[in-house]
């Protein structure tokens, strides 16, 4: 072959590689979120959030443009096995983004983990996602559970506050996000003196505020979300409980929710990988960008689904759209440095998360930060053998 033939044929292989990448087909997107129920704005901001970065990089991920699959979760656990299975088994999608309600993640993970599907939670923080139940194929771009409970006992413990009553929902999210608080809140030298449950997503507070009335402790400790956060956050301030027990929370608490909750959420103190107030370049550029596209504020679930495919995005530039190729695409999303608008964060060795909390204190319809609870916070991923 003389050198202007072989010349040829390499610029041809070429172009037939360029031609074979610029042909791949969209990647499909399963997004599985509430969009009904207690959750749906929540399921909403993620969405809209995903999509933001998504457009911002001109509608494609790695060079692939995107086909987007839903599916309404219902924050239903009972259907979730069904729900991620149409997703999986009928749109034969590529990826899933989901979801809110950590009893449905759960199921969700399970199913991701048998398929060897690609999963990237956007919110719910079950502690086995990145715990007992973690595999290479599973990220979260949230939280663990264990987290901002563990942030909050920290800060109410330096309070000086040494009985403490907490209240939740009974599922994996509020019991494990009240076990963190427990847990920093004794380390630094308080007892949680009882527990308050009641079944989700049930909003008749008065029988246990009552009894929280009855107990006096120093301080309350509350996750709530969405609707069932606006009730609780009235609620507490109708029955006067705001004036002789102090009341914290998670973030989740005042998130997504201080224009229904008014008056009463005022003063409020938390603690969360995001506030609306932080005076970076990107979180400022991220809020104009969301707010221009879409008319509203964002809120963490808006930054948690724009970090999804901050994540997601990682992994495909790594690889050149190619999904075939996975483990190079799981190894370049764990070892990503995410810009987020929350500050940059990196990936646990089990996927999850090592960020900022930051404290917050509601003033007027802002979680306004005033201080870092905790700096770069890692869940301890208990359980994990990946």
């Amino acid at each position: 072959m003389t050198l202007r033939s072989a010349l040829t044929a390499a610029a041809l292989a070429a172009g037939l590689a360029t031609a074979a990448h610029a042909q791949q087909p969209p990647l499909k997107i399963g997004l599985m979120l509430p969009a009904t129920g207690t959750y749906a704005a929540l399921g909403d901001a993620i969405e809209k959030g995903f999509r933001l970065y998504v457009d911002e990089q001109g509608g494609k991920l790695g060079g692939r443009s995107l086909q987007y699959f839903k599916v309404d979760d219902e924050s239903d656990p009972s259907k979730a096995t069904d729900n991620v299975n149409k997703l999986i088994k009928r749109d034969q999608v590529d990826v899933i983004v989901g979801t809110v309600h950590s009893g449905v993640a759960l199921a969700m993970a399970r199913a991701a983990k048998q398929s060897g599907t690609l999963l990237i939670v956007p919110n719910a923080g079950a502690d086995a996602i990145t715990g007992a139940g973690c595999a290479p194929n599973i990220f979260r771009s949230s939280f663990s559970n264990w987290q901002p409970g563990y942030s909050t006992g920290v800060v109410a413990a330096q309070k000086g506050y040494k009985r403490a009553m907490t209240i939740t929902w009974n599922y994996a999210a509020g019991t494990e996000t009240v076990k963190g608080f427990a847990e920093a809140f004794e380390k630094g030298g308080g007892k949680v003196v009882k527990d308050l449950l009641l079944p989700f997503p049930n909003v008749e507070f008065q029988a246990l505020l009552t009894e929280i009335a009855a107990q006096k402790p120093d301080v309350v400790f509350a996750f709530f979300a969405g609707g069932g956060a606006v009730k609780f956050v009235k609620d507490y301030a109708a029955a006067g409980l705001r004036k002789t027990v102090p009341l914290m929370g998670s973030g989740f608490l005042t998130d997504g929710t201080l224009q229904a909750q008014g008056e009463a959420a005022q003063g409020l103190i938390t603690t969360l990988h995001y506030g609306d107030d932080l005076n970076t370049p990107r979180n400022n550029a991220f809020r104009n960008h969301y707010a221009v596209a879409y008319k509203a504020n964002p809120d963490v679930y808006a930054v948690q689904g724009y970090d999804a495919a901050q994540m997601l995005g990682a992994g495909l530039a790594a690889v050149k759209g190619d999904m075939n190729r996975r483990d190079a695409l799981y190894a370049a999303i764990a070892k990503a440095r995410i810009d987020s608008p929350r500050g940059a964060f990196t990936l646990s060795p089990q996927h999850n998360p090592t960020q900022d909390f930051y404290l917050r204190e509601v003033k007027g319809e802002y979680n306004v930060v005033t201080g870092v609870a905790v700096k770069a916070l890692p869940d301890p991923g208990r359980g994990c053998t990946m």
